[in-house]
């Protein structure tokens, strides 16, 4: 069933001021090709506060942009989740791997937090930090404002505990490791950028271990320390071990051009979170079990024998929704957490 459709909004900046409309669509959302935002403008798609304009019309600054996106079918997800702690302040919910935690790309509707602000009308839980569509298991939520502002400083001042598990290939991997590895923005040709291992990027630490090993394939617990976009999938891959099935980062921790961040076939489950109560100062501890390993091999099995397809990316920018916690800027497919 398609949404409801959903209408893009930007304000011109001083630095944007003198570009084209069409310039400025063509450069800052490369989704779409300039051929595909000269049509959107000529059908009166988009608007210059308010009114129609030409392809060639010269931005101001001040001036409001709106793009108006007919409803459109998004990919088929998991539309569940699980609450996992909640009281006045709190809430921890379990994700499924697949469902996107916030709008962006294909997605408006099918995401966690269209479905938690379905359930939660009273209130709008904001999320303190962000899974990957792929990964599975916890985000923490805060119920209101003071709670946000709390808990979103413990986790820049790394008082956020986060331990995740994951799947790599066999190999003399050491029982216990630590990856100090920058990350930084690579050139992408879908999206413009997406991270990578960069040795000026931003500094980053992921410290691991292993849980189990099999014929083929090793269980990792991995606790990060930053919180790069992407970090345990890039750390990882750098490290020589690359998790199995993830079709964006290989060998070396770079980005294959032929994938985006949303791209599923991995295994990486967020399985536990620790963190300051915003009222009370309690130390909170809050684990999510991983899916059994029989689950997980036969995942592995499909992504052998079938090798999942990309998501379709539906070349748009991305959705700023009312009360979204997260600046436009930052709801970029390129910027998928971990």
């Amino acid at each position: 069933m398609p949404n409801q459709g959903w209408i893009y909004r930007d304000k011109i900046s001083r630095n944007q001021a003198g570009l084209s409309l069409l310039a400025y669509y063509a450069g800052k959302y490369p989704h779409s090709s300039p051929e595909e935002w000269l049509d959107r403008i000529l059908s009166a798609a988009i608007l210059v506060n308010g009114r129609p304009a030409c392809p060639d019309t010269i931005l101001e600054i001040g001036q409001q942009l709106t793009y108006q996106r007919p409803p459109w079918t998004e990919p088929d997800v998991p539309l569940f989740f699980e609450v996992l702690y909640e009281d006045a302040e709190v809430l921890v919910v379990a994700k499924p791997s697949g469902l996107p935690v916030l709008a962006g790309g294909g997605f408006l509707e099918h995401t966690l937090i269209h479905l938690v602000h379905q359930h939660y009308v009273e209130v709008t839980p904001y999320p303190i930090h962000r899974l990957g569509r792929g990964t599975s298991g916890i985000v923490l939520m805060a119920k209101s404002k003071p709670a946000r502002a709390k808990l979103s400083q413990q986790m820049r001042e790394g008082k956020i505990t986060k331990i995740y598990r994951a799947l790599v290939g066999q190999g003399d991997i050491p029982d216990n490791f630590t990856i100090n590895q920058a990350i930084g923005k690579i050139a992408h040709p879908i999206l413009g950028y997406v991270y990578g291992a960069l040795t000026d990027g931003l500094s980053a630490r992921s410290d691991g271990r292993v849980l189990k090993k099999h014929p083929d394939s090793t269980l990792l617990e991995v606790q990060i320390f930053t919180g790069r976009p992407h970090q345990i999938r890039i750390h990882l891959a750098f490290f020589g071990y690359p998790l199995i099935g993830d079709p964006l980062y290989g060998l070396g921790g770079l980005p294959r051009p032929d994938a985006v961040p949303g791209d599923c076939g991995y295994y990486l489950h967020a399985n536990q979170i620790v963190f300051n109560h915003p009222s009370t100062g309690e130390r909170i501890s809050i684990c999510c079990p991983a899916p059994p390993e029989s689950v997980i091999s036969y995942q592995l099995s499909v992504i052998s024998s079938l090798r999942k397809l990309p998501t379709p990316y539906t070349p748009h920018p991305t959705p700023h929704l009312p009360n979204s916690p997260i600046p436009h800027t930052l709801l970029s497919a390129a910027d998928d957490p971990i």
